[in-house]
Order: C-alpha cells, then sequence, then structure tokens
C-alpha cells in the first residue's frame, strides 16, 4: 500500500477564508459595471478573497491573483498621498471630509465652500489627484503610480483602454468644471480629470488590496517590503474619512453590520481595514445598487461576523494589566554573603516588582498608574521598583507619557526605577522615562535593586 504524503497543516485564518469563500461563491444578485467594455465584460462569477496581517502574513482563496482596475478603491490612497505631499491644510481647502448622502458620482459641492465634499466621491477624488507631488499631469501620474505600488508591495500596471473608455463620459468633467468655477480646482481641467482616471485604471488585485489595507492597518508601513509609504500621523484621518464615506450610500449599514473603514470599486474590489491588526482584499465584480461588490460585502460582513473585527467591539475587558508581585518574587537569584542576605530579608519590604501584561492603553494604565500612586503611598524613605513590561503587546503613545508623569513623580520621591524590556528598539517611547532608563532582563533589574538598597545601608 502506497505511503500517504502527509499534508501540512492549514492556517486557521486560511481555513475560514476557504470556508467564506467556498459558502458565498453561489451567491447571485448584482449588476457588472458598464462604465466600460472591459468592465461589462467582466466574469460576473470571479471571486477573490485575500487577507494579510500587519505583520505580513498574507492568507489568500479563489481568484485573488486575477488583476482588475482598481477604480474608486484607489481613493483613500490618493488621499494619504495628498495628506503627505500638500499636509491637512492645503487638502482642506480644497476638499471636505462630510458624508454626502449622495450617489459617488452626483453633480454636487458644499454651497458654502464649493469644495467636494469628501475625497472618498469623484470630485474629492479628482480634486485629491491634483494634490499629490508633481508639477505636470505626467509626474502626478509617476507620483501615484509609485505610490501606490508602495501601498501594494510591487510594481503596478494600468489598463489604458478601460482609462480612454472612461475619459469619454461627460460627468467627471462636468464636475471638474464646477470646481475650477468655484475655485476649488487648482489644476486644468483636462489634466485633473486625466490624472484621476489614471489612477482608476490601475491595476491590482485581491491579494494587493489586502496588502494595502494592512499597510494602512500598520500606519502606513508595508508589512511585507518594509517601506514607511506614508507617515503614520495621517492615517487615523485616511481611515476616519474611509469609515464615513467609503462605501457610497451603504456606508452607514457597512459600519454598523461590519465595523471597519472600507472603501469600493465598481470594478468589484473592496479593501478593508482592521486599525493595527490587518487588511481584506476583495474582488467579484457584480455590484449591489449602491456600486459595491455583492460578494465582497458579504465577505467582510462575515469575516468581521466570525472574527470579531468590529471596531466598536470593547475587547480585553477581563484582563488585570497590572499585578504587584510578592516580595519573595522581588529577590534576585545572585549568591551573596550570609551578611548581606540578612539585610536584604529586613529591608526586602523596600524592594518592589510590578508587572504590567497586556496592551498599554488608556484604560490599562490607569490602572497601572492607580496601583502604584496607591502603593507608594505608604512608602518611607528610599525605594526600589522594578516595572517588568515583558508581557506589553501595543502601546499607545499617550499612555507611555501618563506612565512616564507617575514614574517621574516616584523617582522625585526617593524611588529608583527600572524597566525590564526585551525589545528596547520596539519601545523608543520609554527611553529617558526614568534616571536608569531600561534593561532587558529580569534578573539585571533585581540585582541592580539590591545592590542599590546594599550600597545605602553601608
Amino acid at each position: 500500500m502506497a505511503r500517504r504524503t502527509p499534508q501540512p497543516p492549514t492556517h486557521p485564518l486560511q481555513t475560514r477564508l476557504e470556508a467564506v469563500h467556498a459558502e458565498l461563491s453561489g451567491l447571485d444578485g448584482g449588476t457588472v459595471s458598464t462604465s466600460a467594455p472591459a468592465l461589462a465584460e467582466a466574469d460576473p462569477d470571479g471571486f477573490g478573497l485575500a487577507l494579510c496581517t500587519a505583520d505580513g502574513r498574507v492568507h489568500a482563496v479563489g481568484d485573488a491573483d486575477r488583476e482588475f482596475t482598481v477604480q474608486s478603491a484607489v481613493k483613500p490612497f490618493v488621499y494619504a498621498l495628498a495628506l503627505a505631499d500638500s499636509g491637512w491644510d492645503e487638502v482642506v481647502a480644497h476638499v471636505g471630509v462630510e458624508p454626502t448622502g449622495e450617489p459617488f458620482n452626483a453633480l454636487v459641492l458644499e454651497a458654502e465652500t464649493g469644495r467636494a465634499p469628501n475625497p472618498m466621491v469623484n470630485a474629492g477624488a479628482i480634486v485629491t489627484c491634483c494634490l499629490v507631488a508633481g508639477g505636470t499631469a505626467r509626474e502626478r501620474e509617476d507620483r501615484i503610480r509609485a505610490g501606490l505600488s508602495g501601498f501594494a508591495g510591487r510594481p503596478l500596471g494600468d489598463d489604458a483602454q478601460v482609462r480612454e473608455a472612461e475619459a469619454a463620459g461627460a460627468r467627471n468633467r462636468a464636475l471638474a468644471w464646477l470646481m475650477k468655477d468655484g475655485g476649488s480646482l487648482p489644476h486644468d481641467v483636462d489634466d485633473a480629470v486625466d490624472v484621476y482616471l489614471f489612477a482608476c485604471s490601475l491595476l491590482v488585485t485581491a491579494r494587493d488590496l489586502a496588502v494595502m489595507g494592512a499597510t494602512l492597518a500598520a500606519g502606513g508601513r508595508n508589512p511585507l517590503t518594509g517601506e514607511q509609504v506614508v507617515p503614520v500621523d495621517l492615517v487615523p484621518t485616511v481611515l476616519s474619512v474611509m469609515g464615513t464615506c467609503g462605501m457610497y450610500d451603504g456606508a452607514g449599514s457597512w459600519f454598523v453590520k461590519v465595523g471597519l473603514p472600507a472603501k469600493s470599486g465598481v470594478a468589484g474590489g473592496v479593501v478593508a481595514v482592521q486599525p493595527g491588526q490587518l487588511g481584506i482584499g476583495t474582488w467579484s465584480p457584480a455590484l449591489d445598487e449602491d456600486g459595491n461588490s455583492v460578494r465582497g460585502i458579504a465577505a467582510c460582513t462575515r469575516l468581521s461576523e466570525d472574527l470579531g473585527m468590529h471596531e466598536f467591539r470593547p475587547e480585553g475587558l477581563g484582563l488585570p494589566p497590572v499585578e504587584r508581585a510578592e516580595a519573595r518574587d522581588t529577590r534576585s537569584r545572585t549568591s551573596r554573603p550570609q551578611e548581606d542576605e540578612d539585610v536584604l530579608r529586613s529591608h526586602e519590604d523596600r524592594l518592589h516588582l510590578v508587572r504590567v501584561q497586556g496592551p498599554l492603553g488608556l484604560r490599562s494604565v490607569d490602572t497601572v498608574c492607580a496601583e502604584l500612586l496607591e502603593a507608594a503611598q505608604g512608602w518611607q524613605g528610599r525605594h526600589w521598583l522594578t516595572v517588568d513590561l515583558r508581557a506589553v503587546g501595543w502601546v499607545h503613545g499617550p499612555a507611555v507619557d501618563m506612565l512616564a508623569e507617575v514614574l517621574d513623580v516616584l523617582a522625585a520621591s526617593d524611588v529608583t526605577v527600572a524597566l525590564v524590556d526585551r525589545d528596547r528598539s520596539q519601545r523608543a517611547d520609554w527611553e529617558g522615562t526614568t534616571p536608569d532608563g531600561t534593561v532587558r532582563d529580569l534578573e539585571d533589574a533585581l540585582r541592580g535593586a539590591e545592590d542599590g538598597l546594599l550600597a545605602s545601608l553601608r
């Protein structure tokens, strides 16, 4: 009997993607876009699904590597490039951030300002394409291609036939002329529309969209290439506008059900982002009445439900963020003369160890600070505090500042503080928060505290 070759185990996320894909492959409904012949000829049964984590692990199934034009799914990424190149003040002077309640290509501008209402509708994206770096239309196209390739982690081509077919339409030029007349379009109408249509014609796959979403999830850093594509500080703005405006007239019901910032395109692509965690990319060309992929919406909804991805879902409420160690655990394993051992045993109530674990956000740092301040109220004379951060995962910047303030208060009250963290390179915010800085090894910190105590008593 032939020996069966063992199959490698399947990752649980891959298993879930395969199950969702199999379940939804037969989902009917919707029609393909007819805005260009290539879109109208798309296979309505095509369906690709991919997921990329912020650590760079990609899982894909079905037609995840079939190319299609990105269309409106390009808009959040061009918006990010415009913010990076021109800055918030310049961008918001030309395009707003409010949802419209109108179709994506509606001939509607803000009555008071003449601006496009937001960068996720056609009018707004025409403007943001003007605000990426470049003195000419060709230079802006090159910038957009390079930027989108950076998000995707590979060079992206484009579909000239789709671009030419869509250029024959009058509505985008009508929008551009309205904005030009209102003073919110900073470039020539034809150049502005041509660059926008070029951006929409870039070719991507569902896998690409997942990586692009993961790049936003990772703070603008592509998890496959390591390239910082856009600055981290602008990512919350992009994700916020995606959340409120990204899914056309279906944005409200989408966020209630799925709870993730997302953007769709009329070629059937959908990109969704779970901040700090992952990106999802889907492709299926049959669209609902709002212009969103029927299977893409269903797949993202199912994944959000199955994996608990909704952004407003409370997480980690049962995890105690801080633990005060017993006195016996504050001692190192260093062998010392009996005289020193006796001294340390007599004064071990002046040695303290606090373990911090889990994500360090505002809720958890509040508990940590309260525990430290409460414990220090009873301390008399000089004390030594070791704060063990090795089990801390995600760190919120303002939480670091709050903890640093408490540690500074303790240091000013004759408490010597040492932080223990294995990976100092990932915790640059800790540097300089205490007189002793950070150490990598708990044993070193405990031994240092004992040495300090002994020296103070000699």
